[in-house]
Order: structure tokens, then C-alpha cells, then sequence
């Protein structure tokens, strides 16, 4: 695939996972609820082993990493089988090891310089972060126009209200987010009630 939006469905789980041990049930939970493309961030030190549990064990999921900060984050990444990259925003050095891996990437934005900055890199397909925080729909909707090669996967602070404003404009192909992952239910282990608010953002497309 030649970009993450090939295979993200309009809405992308942003996962961070405290016990390797739940990521294959809670990965097999959202792809019964459509959520086939999986963030796991590498917030935690079970991150690594969650991804790699997940591409061994869940064929129908296409399981990426984010929170990717450094080049070693990205060869870790990619060797655990992360099958694309995120990041929360991006140097040259991080920008050339996300290339190099040969992986679909996002590199993250939040001003129209460092979106305008990837442009003449080459580089179309950008995470927004965090969104909600750094001008909202309002500021995307205002760089379509002077950026109109640039899309957009905007992240942070978006939830099942907000996820379809930022879907009906022109310049985001998905949107990621936490709300199909509340904090109980993942305590609990109900993957049952994962899968049901899964399905519901499945159901939002762009």
C-alpha cells in the first residue's frame, strides 16, 4: 500500500495498551466492528509487544504505530510489523526514517507551515494534532484552499460528536480517535462492548 489512507476506514482507534496480553482480543474486537486499522502508540512499554501480537495473530488487521519520535522508534516499529507509521509531528531526521522503512507514514502538522513544509518534501498525506486543540475544523477548513494536495487524518480531542464535522470536509480522508476505547470497558476486558461502539464509528465514513 502506498498510503495509510489506502487501507483506514474512516475511522482509525488510537490504542494505548498498559498489558500486551489484550491486544489480540481487543484488536479481534474492533475488526468485528469494522475498525480494521489500528494505531497502537508507543506510549507504554507493552507497545512493541502488542504490535507484534497483533500482526502474528489477527490477519484482518492492518496494526500501525504511533507516537513515533525518533528514527529508533521507527525501526522498532517496523521490525515488531507495524504495518504504518505515525508520528505526532516531524524533523528531517524522522521524516527520512519513515521514508526509508518503506512504510506507509503520517507525519504530524498542526500549522500550515509544517504542512506546507512535507508539501515540498513530497509528501500529501499528513496527521493534523492535535486537532481539537490547534484550531479544530475551522483551521482545516481554511487550508484547503491554499493547500489543496495536502490531506488530513486529524487527531486529538475528537470524539464520536465532533469525528463527523471533520469528516464532511474536503481535506480529511479519516479521523482518529480514543472514544471506541472508554477507560471502564477496557478495565474490564468487555470486548463485546468495544465491538458495539466500534461498529457505530465504522458506520461514519468521509
Amino acid at each position: 500500500m502506498d498510503s495509510v489512507f489506502d487501507v483506514a476506514p474512516s475511522v482509525v482507534p488510537v490504542v494505548v495498551l498498559e498489558d500486551a496480553a489484550d491486544a489480540v482480543p481487543l484488536a479481534h474486537a474492533l475488526v468485528a466492528g469494522g475498525l480494521t486499522a489500528i494505531e497502537v502508540t508507543l506510549r507504554t512499554p507493552a507497545a512493541l509487544d502488542a504490535i507484534q501480537a497483533i500482526a502474528h495473530d489477527v490477519p484482518d488487521a492492518v496494526v500501525g504505530a504511533g507516537t513515533l519520535l525518533t528514527p529508533d522508534h521507527v525501526a522498532a516499529a517496523q521490525a515488531a510489523g507495524a504495518r504504518f507509521l505515525v508520528s505526532p509531528g516531524w524533523t528531517d531526521r524522522l521524516l527520512d526514517a519513515m521514508r526509508g522503512s518503506g512504510l506507509p507514514f503520517l507525519p504530524g502538522v498542526s500549522t500550515a507551515s509544517e504542512a506546507l513544509g512535507l508539501l515540498e518534501r513530497g509528501v500529501t498525506d499528513m496527521k493534523f494534532f492535535p486537532a481539537e486543540a490547534a484550531g479544530g475544523t475551522a483551521y482545516l477548513r481554511s487550508l484547503a484552499s491554499p493547500l489543496p494536495r495536502a490531506r488530513f487524518c486529524p487527531t486529538g480531542g475528537i470524539d464520536a460528536d465532533r469525528a463527523p464535522d471533520y469528516l464532511a470536509l474536503p481535506n480529511v480522508v479519516c479521523v482518529g480517535g480514543t472514544w471506541m476505547l472508554p477507560k471502564d470497558a477496557l478495565r474490564a476486558r468487555a470486548w463485546d462492548e468495544i465491538t458495539a461502539i466500534a461498529r457505530k464509528a465504522a458506520a461514519l465514513t468521509a
